[in-house]
C-alpha cells in the first residue's frame, strides 16, 4: 500500500509542471505568440547576416556592431541573446 501511495505522489508531482505549462500557454494569447514568432525570425535573420558578414572577411568589430544594430530591442545582451565561447 505504501508503494502505491508513493507512486501516486510521484505521478501527481510529475503532472504539476505540465499543468503549469499548459496554463501559461493558454494565458499567452495569439497576438503575443505571433509577436514572439516575428521576434525569433528577426533574431535568426540578424544572426544569419552576422555569419555572412564573418564569412565575407569583414572585421569582427564591424560584424558585431551590425549585429547589435539589427538586434536592438529584440534580445538580451550585446550579441542578441547569444553567448559564444570565444
Amino acid at each position: 500500500m505504501r508503494f502505491m501511495h508513493n507512486m501516486l505522489v510521484a505521478v501527481l508531482l510529475a503532472a504539476v509542471p505540465a499543468t503549469v505549462a499548459i496554463a501559461a500557454d493558454k494565458a499567452h494569447g495569439a497576438a503575443e505568440v505571433k509577436k514572439d514568432i516575428a521576434n525569433h525570425r528577426a533574431m535568426a535573420e540578424a544572426h544569419l547576416n552576422a555569419a555572412k558578414c564573418f564569412e565575407s572577411g569583414k572585421p569582427e568589430k564591424e560584424c558585431h556592431e551590425q549585429l547589435r544594430k539589427d538586434c536592438k530591442g529584440l534580445a538580451i545582451g550585446k550579441y542578441c541573446g547569444m553567448q559564444h565561447r570565444h
